[in-house]
């Protein structure tokens, strides 16, 4: 018996063509995934979650003349890790400088910046740092120090103080045209631990105000022995008036910080480390008592002994809380009027005003103060109210 063929399946036309056409909309449709993350038929569904976003730096905003930025302890807490943190700011500003870089900083423990500094130093950048004696140059040899030594191993000079008051400042100058300062010591804890911000100014008519301060210190001028030259530290930017002024020689709580609380009109909000002078809270109470919502952020670190003004400002009612960082809320900022932005590395006590050296920069702009505020907010809702047991209110 003949073997029946086997008959031979015709292939319907155009099964070739829709299924070329399918793969080819699947490819196109799985490039614009990969490059945007949408997905319109859902096709890749799951895939999203191994999608890694680009690295950003926390709560930073710029403008062409301004730059502003906070601490995120909480996303970014491991010095090992620095890409998007403050950190990897100043070392792009320090790999960006052709002339100069003059430091005026507190603290000092971070490698990848000495590493950075070394490398502008290579490359004929003007490198001088000055800090503290004792939390400067002696606290290099505590554990986890050592990058000073670094620097003056290839060649940088480093002075300090040598003396009882503090060296505070945490401002740098970049080719004296770009001025860094605020709270932020640029130490791991300055950095990865502590509530903190840094505000930095492209302007060479500021730079030159910060220079000729950098310069007395360099010399030798710390404290009241510093020449005040107040009459010509203002200027102006793209709109904004900027003031700066210097701690001892300007008498910068009295003669510039209570006047601006003097004239507010509907708030004032601050963040302070450390708030023990009386008469800046006697200019708070006032205006409270004129209408003024007052509303401020202790460290809860010695905020409830008799020197802090926490207790009286409780008492009077304000809107004061104890901050709720396991670290240190380390700001030292007023906005007052939400236009007018207070910061620098001035605490808000004698000590600070009258023996120490310290920066403020007031800024004057409506756009940056809202950057502050919303620092405000997120450290307000995270601090919790004064225990009543603490103070005795009249």
């Amino acid at each position: 018996m003949a073997a029946k063929k086997r008959k031979k399946s015709k292939k319907k036309p155009g099964n070739s063509k829709l299924t070329l056409f399918l793969l080819v909309g699947v490819l196109v449709l799985g490039g614009y995934f990969m490059m945007t993350g949408n997905d319109p038929l859902g096709l890749f569904e799951g895939i999203k979650e191994t999608v890694a976003p680009e690295p950003v730096v926390e709560s930073a905003t710029k403008s062409d003349w301004w730059e502003v930025y906070f601490v995120d302890y909480v996303n970014h807490n491991d010095p090992e890790h620095y890409e998007g943190t403050i950190e990897e700011e100043i070392i792009k500003k320090i790999d960006e400088a052709d002339e100069s870089i003059h430091i005026a900083s507190f603290e000092f423990d971070l490698t990848p910046v000495a590493d950075a500094l070394i490398r502008a130093h290579e490359r004929g950048v003007d490198v001088r740092w000055v800090t503290d004696d004792e939390h400067g140059i002696e606290a290099d040899e505590d554990p986890g120090g050592g990058q000073f030594e670094m620097l003056e191993d290839e060649g940088i000079e480093i002075r300090d103080d040598q003396r009882g008051a503090l060296m505070h400042n945490k401002f740098w100058i970049f080719d004296r045209k770009i001025v860094w300062t605020g709270s932020t010591n640029i130490t791991e804890s300055g950095i990865f631990k502590q509530d903190n911000n840094v505000i930095v100014i492209h302007s060479e008519a500021l730079a030159e105000i910060y220079e000729r301060e950098f310069d007395e210190m360099w010399n030798g001028e710390f404290g009241i022995r510093s020449t005040s030259t107040a009459d010509q530290q203002s200027v102006v930017v793209e709109g904004t008036q900027l003031q700066a002024f210097f701690a001892a020689e300007d008498d910068v709580i009295d003669n510039h910080i209570i006047p601006i609380i003097e004239q507010a009109q509907s708030s004032v909000h601050f963040m302070a480390f450390s708030f023990t002078h009386d008469s800046l809270e006697d200019a708070m109470t006032e205006r409270f008592e004129n209408g003024v919502d007052v509303i401020g952020i202790y460290e809860k670190t010695g905020s409830s002994t008799v020197y802090s003004e926490l207790g009286d400002m409780y008492c009077s009612k304000m809107k004061v809380r104890r901050d709720g960082n396991g670290s240190f809320l380390h700001h030292k900022v007023i906005v007052v009027d939400e236009r007018i932005v207070i910061t620098g590395s001035l605490n808000f006590s004698d000590n600070a005003t009258e023996s120490n050296d310290e920066n403020i920069l007031i800024v004057d702009n409506a756009e940056i103060a809202a950057l502050y505020i919303q620092e405000v907010n997120r450290v307000w809702d995270m601090a919790s109210d004064p225990e009543p047991d603490k103070f005795k209110c009249e």
